[in-house]
């Protein structure tokens, strides 16, 4: 049973979450040979101000 954790910075649309469930998903099954109903995928959003790089705040960026 895959689990994935997907997490990126900022807001994502319900479309755009939708088609990055489908991708991973078709990969999962096309590369692992995994069953898509036993892929799960967790879209965690990170607000910019609690995310940095290179010593800095993505909200600052």
């Amino acid at each position: 049973m895959p689990y994935i954790n997907v997490k990126v910075a900022g807001q994502l649309t319900k479309e755009q979450k939708q088609e990055i469930a489908s991708r991973i998903t078709t990969v999962m099954q096309e590369v692992a040979g995994k069953p898509p109903e036993a892929t799960y995928i967790v879209i965690d959003e990170v607000s910019r101000e609690n995310w940095a790089k290179k010593g800095q705040l993505l909200a600052d960026m």
